[in-house]
């Protein structure tokens, strides 16, 4: 009977303890840094999607516009709770990991340039941007080559390449930062190749040309 009573007394004085531990965990979760980074996470993907909505039903039309110009997928989606989840689980465990400002400060800077680059891009291509790949040729559909065009052949893939990593390196979430950057290349690379095989076409000489003297805007990609 006193161990038991013993036994209750050391639960009664650990309980509070653990709550104590696990309600300072839970302030750190909504401390300022985790609060600022979040809603900048927020707002620039609120941005991104539905600006990129904006310009195409300004260019193209809105009977010509679906949900589909928002460009959120199944695996997009499932990327960017992947991202969340790690956010939440470092910053429960690992808090001191979120507190690099000047890692979180470089990523904010990509994801502005990263988004102010696509935008670019689809305001110079006007009418001839689209988000999906054209497999035949329209009277709309130019080759672009002046403004940004003339740093980059895909100026949007480039630009979307460095927002979607730098809004990891802006949580200073490292499994997500490489994920990313794996992923949206890996995607990209395979995406120009198919791209191009219709420019080609549509282009002949012209787009060869352009080719040679221009790079693709994407890393390690012809």
């Amino acid at each position: 009977m006193q161990f038991l009573n013993h036994f209750l007394v050391d639960i009664d004085t650990q309980i509070p303890a653990l709550i104590l531990r696990n309600s300072a965990s839970l302030s750190e979760i909504f401390s300022y840094t985790a609060c600022r980074q979040l809603f900048q996470m927020f707002f620039a993907v609120l941005f991104f999607h539905v600006s990129e909505y904006v310009l195409a039903v300004t260019f193209h039309g809105r009977r010509n516009v679906s949900l589909r110009s928002l460009l959120i997928s199944q695996k997009y989606l499932f990327a960017m709770l992947f991202s969340l989840m790690e956010y939440v689980t470092e910053i429960f465990f690992f808090p001191k990991l979120k507190e690099y400002w000047w890692i979180s400060n470089l990523g904010l800077l990509m994801v502005l340039v990263g988004e102010i680059v696509r935008k670019m891009a689809i305001i110079t291509a006007g009418r001839a941007f689209t988000h999906l790949i054209k497999i035949r040729h329209e009277e709309s559909h130019e080759l672009v080559t002046h403004g940004v065009f003339g740093f980059v052949r895909h100026p949007s893939y480039c630009g979307f390449l460095i927002w979607s990593v730098g809004t990891q390196i802006m949580l200073c979430n490292p499994i997500s930062t490489i994920g990313f950057t794996i992923v949206v290349w890996h995607f990209f690379a395979e995406r120009i190749v198919y791209e191009e095989y219709f420019l080609r076409q549509f282009f002949g000489s012209r787009y060869e040309e352009y080719a040679r003297r221009v790079p693709s805007g994407v890393p390690f990609v012809k």
